[in-house]
């Protein structure tokens, strides 16, 4: 099945759809287990938004969630996306993960469809921060602050008891005052703004192909790519482990670990090129 992979890539550069999957080697654990049952219940949207204490208990448990977070690095499955581009495969890739990671391994052209842990904005002015700013400014509001955690979740924070919580003081807004301060990201029961959905249709629509890494396809955030590739007649490929919600949407499928997975698409793509050569 790789060396089928490799032939539908061999026609043009394929866009890539990446999922949790991609990360899992990096220390960042995915949501669902290999059944798609969810494993943890992140805060979702209309939570975080509705109570002052809502947004205290996620500060507080991304504070200390990101040191792990942060110190994240790629794993092999993202140079070897890297690779893949180099060698003219892949084109464009659409990730709804909010690490950072494809681009620290060098891929360009990189979508990000949920947005990056890496800036905040505030609901109430739009003022923007990053993170790592951020970060210093609530290890001075809160010294002796010492709570540590051997967990990391797919959004960066962590379970912490709620007297480690009532203790933590959240970020304000240094611009209006206001403590709405939110990752810029797509929280669960939140929706990715229209113009950048409209551009991964377009981006499906130019490719000869589509290539999903490591995602389920469990919420329609990115199954409709899938979907719109699978009505559109553009081959669709996909590598991850245990079954999916497109599986019966792909022609091609392998069940298996991304890293092993995708260096073996490498070194078929690798020995396309150089038989081509003349």
């Amino acid at each position: 099945m790789i060396e089928d992979i490799a032939r539908v890539l061999s026609v043009g550069p394929a866009l890539v759809l990446t999922g949790a999957g991609m990360s899992t080697a990096s220390g960042i654990p995915d949501y669902r287990g290999p059944d798609g049952t969810r494993r943890v219940q992140p805060m979702d949207y209309s939570e975080f938004v509705g109570s002052s204490g809502a947004r205290q208990r996620y500060w507080a448990r991304s504070f200390v969630g990101w040191r792990r977070f942060s110190a994240a690095r790629p794993n092999a499955a993202h140079h070897h996306v890297t690779r893949l581009q180099e060698l003219g495969a892949v084109g464009p890739v659409i990730t709804q993960n909010v690490d950072g990671l494809h681009q620290a391994a060098g891929t360009r052209d990189v979508v990000e469809l949920h947005g990056n842990l890496v800036e905040v904005v505030c609901l109430t002015c739009d003022a923007r921060v990053d993170r790592p700013t951020l970060d210093a400014r609530m290890a001075a509001d809160n010294p002796g602050f010492d709570v540590d955690s051997d967990e990391i979740r797919p959004d960066g924070d962590v379970r912490l008891d709620s007297v480690d919580v009532e203790r933590f003081r959240a970020p304000i807004c240094r611009t209006c005052g206001a403590d709405t301060l939110k990752p810029d990201v797509v929280f669960f029961g939140g929706s990715v703004a229209k113009p950048l959905v409209q551009h991964c249709y377009d981006l499906v629509d130019a490719a000869p192909s589509l290539l999903v890494l490591g995602s389920s396809l469990q919420v329609m955030s990115g199954l409709r790519f899938v979907r719109h590739a699978a009505k559109r007649g553009i081959p669709v490929a996909l590598i991850t482990r245990g079954p999916t919600r497109g599986d019966d949407l792909v022609d091609h499928r392998v069940d298996g670990e991304l890293g092993d997975s995708l260096r073996s698409l490498v070194e078929a793509v690798t020995a396309g090129v150089t038989a081509a050569r003349p």
